[in-house]
C-alpha cells in the first residue's frame, strides 16, 4: 500500500519500516503488517495519504521533455529550477522520477506515482533500454565505434553501448544515437571522453518502450495505457489494477 502511495519501491519500503522511520497510529511498523486504509501512517513524522483501494486506484504516469538547466530533484539549496516544479499535481501519490539526466543533458524524463514499477525500471536487472541522441565534436571513426561498443573503463566500473548509429549533421558537429541498458551518472559523455570525444549536445529520446516523439521542451504528457502497459510489461509485473 506504501509503494502504491508513491513513498518508494516494495524493497525501500521495507528498509523503512526496518529502521523504524514508519509510524502507524502511534506505533512504529512492523515488517509484514497489514494496513486497510484507515490508518494514521507517518514517514519521518510526515503523514502519508494511503490511496483508498490500493488495489484497483489507478497510478499516473507522465513523460517530461527536460529542457537544459532543470535539476531532476525534490529541492535545490540554491534555489535553482527542478523539474518538479513543471508537473501537474498527481491525483493522489507523489511524483517519482525514473532515473535522472544531469544538469545540461535534455530530453525525456518519466514520472510516476507507482514506487515499484520507478525501482524495476531503473534497476539494471531489466536492462530497460534508453535511447540517446548525441551531438559530438568531430566524426567518431570505426574504431571508435568497436570501442564503444565492446566496452570502455570508467572509474566506476565497465560501460559498453548496445547500438551507435550515425544519424545526420556534419563537419564539426555530428549526430549519433545511442542505446545502453544503464543509467550511471554522466555515463553517456564518460564514455565518449574515454575515446577522445567530446559532446556537445545530450537528448533522451527514449526510455524502454517510450519516445520522446512530438513533445517540446517544458511539455509534459500523460502516457497512453498502451505504453503505460509496456512498460510493467518490460519489467515484468502485472497489470497494476490486478496487484
Amino acid at each position: 500500500m506504501l509503494a502504491d502511495a508513491g513513498v518508494g519501491s516494495r524493497r525501500q519500503i521495507e528498509g523503512l519500516i526496518a529502521a523504524g522511520r514508519i509510524v502507524v497510529d502511534g506505533r512504529r511498523a512492523k515488517l509484514g503488517e497489514r494496513l486497510s486504509g484507515g490508518e494514521r501512517v507517518f514517514l519521518d513524522g510526515r503523514s502519508v495519504k494511503l490511496p483508498a483501494d490500493s488495489a484497483a486506484a489507478a497510478h499516473g504516469h507522465l513523460a517530461y521533455y527536460k529542457p537544459a538547466g532543470e535539476l531532476t530533484s525534490q529541492s535545490d539549496p540554491q534555489g535553482r529550477e527542478r523539474v518538479f516544479e513543471a508537473l501537474p499535481r498527481p491525483r493522489r501519490g507523489r511524483w517519482i522520477n525514473v532515473g535522472r539526466l544531469d544538469l545540461n543533458t535534455l530530453g525525456l524524463l518519466l514520472f510516476t506515482t507507482d514506487g515499484e514499477l520507478a525501482h524495476r525500471l531503473m534497476h539494471p536487472r531489466y536492462r530497460v533500454p534508453r535511447e540517446y541522441a548525441v551531438r559530438v565534436l568531430g566524426a567518431v571513426n570505426a574504431a571508435q565505434v568497436r570501442t564503444l561498443k565492446s566496452g570502455v573503463e570508467l572509474d566506476d566500473g565497465r560501460a559498453r553501448f548496445d547500438a551507435v548509429e550515425r544519424s545526420g549533421g556534419s563537419g564539426k558537429n555530428i549526430w549519433y544515437h545511442v542505446t545502453l541498458h544503464e543509467g550511471r551518472n554522466r555515463e553517456v559523455r564518460r564514455m565518449f571522453e574515454a575515446v577522445g570525444l567530446t559532446v556537445s549536445r545530450l537528448i533522451r529520446v527514449r526510455y524502454g518502450p517510450v519516445e520522446l516523439g512530438a513533445l517540446h521542451r517544458g511539455e509534459t504528457r500523460t502516457l497512453s495505457m498502451t505504453e503505460t502497459m509496456a512498460l510493467y510489461r518490460a519489467v515484468r509485473l502485472p497489470d497494476p489494477g490486478k496487484r
